[in-house]
């Protein structure tokens, strides 16, 4: 064995050893991550130096020391196998409220008060006090517009995207993209009646869906899934599996797609054809269907594009934008994803950057490869979009060969 091929295995060992520390590290994540999220903002905002009367110290604890207890509880009852729908409206709202005051409890406790320390403001006590009662006005606000935020009819976001493959004929084909819209535990029955409205208006030859439609089976949550019915397209509606549709019988959502008009494109495709000229619309399964047990679930990029013409442009559906890297082997014009929320809740999105190559928006990858990733429709868990608003998306394709 040559010294080279000694350096490379021991490289290899190191890397193996590193991701099994990290493998390690995030199963205790799940019981660290609560402490920190309740006692960080606890701290800081009760005992660093502001000597609030006994009562409001006590209080402000035991409310901490509730949350932490019941936080948890309420999202296992919520989301568990119970799947009690107040339970989880409870331990969503408390999960998102924390987030903020964590994170304002961390960054407005060191730069605020190293800012007022700088600048002679105060004595520590009056420091510590104005440090609380900032954190508190930010998180309020951010919760309350964080909330209209995610409750609102997402806005149109609108971009032109130019194919080098895409023919004359083609040019200007209006494809809208919804995703993420997480039917769930609050009744948005009405919302998605809206967004429906919000959709047609845009006149699509294409409307898709690229997955989590909702969390709960297709019989639970039917009435909020059933205005996507109503959605209307010049040409087609396609939609594929996301992840969350594995956590609730994945057939179920598949079968009431097709029930309510839309084609499921699980690992095959369609051809759209105009002037003479054909794109190629194609869409997996989730990346995580084939660990889901489902017989027949797996994402197969391959089998998605048998028979097609691999002179013809692709658009595909892939909802986790990490799929990426299959697609630009494959040479895939553009692909279309969901499944970030845009991070939903900032900072949250440098998190969702460790997992995806792509948080929100337009990107390239490889030769000929674009990647659109939504920042999604709906929210998922707790009911707040701070600093990552959702969206419908019109994505107008333009070839480099239209006229004038």
């Amino acid at each position: 064995m040559t010294e080279t091929s000694d350096t490379r295995s021991a490289a290899g060992a190191a890397q193996e050893a590193q991701r099994s520390r990290l493998q390690r590290l995030m199963r205790y994540i799940p019981l660290i991550a609560p402490v920190l999220l309740w006692a960080v903002p606890c701290w800081v905002l009760l005992h660093t130096g502001q000597r609030w009367p006994l009562p409001v110290t006590l209080i402000g604890t035991a409310l901490s020391v509730l949350g932490l207890a019941g936080m948890p509880l309420a999202m296992v009852r919520g989301h568990g196998r119970r799947q009690q729908d107040r339970a989880a409206i409870v331990g969503d709202t408390l999960l998102g409220c924390v987030w903020v005051l964590f994170t304002w409890s961390v960054l407005l406790g060191v730069l605020l008060r190293l800012a007022l320390t700088v600048g002679g403001v105060g004595d520590g006590q009056d420091r510590a006090r104005i440090v609380t009662w900032a954190v508190l006005g930010v998180a309020a606000v951010l919760l309350a517009r964080g909330y209209s935020e995610a409750r609102r009819v997402p806005r149109v976001r609108r971009l032109d995207v130019e194919l080098p493959r895409l023919g004359a004929g083609l040019d200007g084909t209006r494809v809208v993209l919804i995703t993420d819209t997480h039917y769930g535990p609050l009744d948005r029955a009405r919302w998605s009646a809206r967004v429906c409205e919000t959709v047609n208006a845009l006149e699509a030859d294409l409307v898709c869906h690229t997955g989590d439609i909702a969390d709960g089976t297709a019989e639970r949550r039917r009435a909020q899934a059933a205005p996507l019915g109503t959605v209307q397209a010049t040409r087609a509606r396609v939609y594929v599996t996301g992840n969350h549709e594995y956590y609730s019988e994945a057939q179920g959502w598949v079968d009431l797609m097709g029930e309510l008009g839309w084609e499921p494109l699980r690992n095959r495709h369609l051809l759209l054809e105009r002037g003479g000229d054909t794109l190629v619309v194609a869409g997996v399964d989730d990346v995580t269907a084939e660990s889901s047990g489902l017989a027949g679930h797996r994402a197969h990029l391959a089998g998605a594009l048998q028979g097609a013409d691999p002179d013809h442009p692709v658009l595909l559906l892939a909802h986790q934008p990490k799929f990426i890297d299959r697609a630009a082997a494959h040479g895939i014009d553009l692909q279309l994803s969901g499944h970030t929320h845009g991070g939903q809740i900032w900072p949250f999105h440098y998190l969702v950057r460790l997992d995806q190559p792509a948080v929100a928006g337009l990107s390239s990858h490889g030769a000929r490869t674009l990647l659109y990733t939504s920042r999604g429709t709906g929210f998922w868990g707790p009911p707040f979009r701070v600093f990552a608003p959702s969206e419908i998306t019109l994505l107008v394709l333009r070839s480099p060969r239209r006229s004038g």
